[in-house]
């Protein structure tokens, strides 16, 4: 396994391609650093130093990240402190969830439902959008089986 500059660098380079899909950097290089770390459960000082954010930032991303189901607060067993780790199947867990795409098309909804019938462009965006949420809300729940179904995990590994 890669150490040192090269898992600073991979750390560097997935907060940027994150930053691209509208992450901040922070996020990006904290998920990145669970991904990659060992042990795999990490303090906040430990996750700064991996990556190099601020103590502030790091501390601050992993709270958000905690919260957004990407990763979980854990007890390590003669040490104290906060310590945070990514499940294997955290990304997959949290796009299965068909909850945010069903409130999102909701709302997109009550929004069609305030212009009624009203043609242009607005009415077409508001519909386009609604109709891309209503197929993600039915669709990625079940290619997210599927993946569970072809992907057993760890005794897939050899």
């Amino acid at each position: 396994m890669a150490h040192g500059s090269g898992l600073r660098q991979y750390v560097e380079e997935f907060g940027t391609v994150l930053t691209g899909m509208g992450l901040p950097p922070a996020y990006g290089k904290l998920l990145a650093w669970l991904l990659v770390c060992d042990p795999p459960a990490q303090s906040v000082s430990e996750i700064a130093s991996g990556t190099g954010l601020s103590m502030g930032s790091a501390s601050t991303g992993a709270r958000i990240l905690e919260r957004s189901g990407l990763i979980r607060r854990v007890a390590v067993p003669g040490r104290r402190g906060r310590f945070y780790e990514m499940a294997p199947d955290a990304v997959v867990r949290r796009a299965g969830d068909a909850h945010p795409y069903r409130q999102f098309r909701e709302l997109l909804d009550q929004g069609l439902a305030l212009l009624g019938d009203e043609p242009g462009p607005r009415t077409e965006r508001l519909r386009m959008t609604r109709d891309f949420y209503r197929f993600m809300e039915r669709e990625i729940p079940d290619l997210v089986r599927r993946f569970m179904a072809e992907y057993p995990g760890e005794e897939r590994r050899a």
